[in-house]
């Protein structure tokens, strides 16, 4: 991240992407996501079902909702990441930006080096479960 808190978008997530929207926000501590605008319209859908359903999911819904800003890449491929966002990613510097199929986390590499020095030995199974 430059010092204007600016990212770089990885190439093969941004490809065929000019012009697109990304939704940006903090739904789980300590990292943030980017989704593209067609994934989150899903995870948008998602959280409009689970309010109509669950009056008490509501407040929620607000909290995830409001963590929430649209960016646009620039013409460099790069997003501009809102000081508050950075600041509740603990971002500066050097940032990891994770690939996760439909969105990319950024994290803080320290955030992320704990996250996966935590990985449970049930991952073991988890991983036999999808490659097998």
């Amino acid at each position: 991240m430059d010092e204007k808190g600016r990212v770089s978008l990885p190439a093969a997530f941004r490809r065929g992407a000019e012009g697109e929207r990304y939704v940006l926000l903090q739904w789980e501590k300590p990292y943030l996501t980017l989704f593209p605008e067609p994934a989150w319209n899903t995870v948008q859908e998602r959280l409009l079902e689970f309010r109509r359903s669950d009056p008490s999911a509501a407040r929620y819904v607000r909290e995830i909702t409001a963590n929430a800003v649209e960016v646009i890449p620039d013409k460099q491929g790069r997003i501009l990441i809102p000081a508050w966002l950075q600041e509740m990613g603990s971002l500066r510097g050097p940032v990891i930006l994770n690939g996760a199929l439909d969105r990319v986390e950024i994290w803080n590499p320290d955030e992320f080096k704990k996250d996966q020095e935590g990985v449970s030995e049930d991952s073991q199974n988890i991983r036999q479960r999808i490659f097998w």
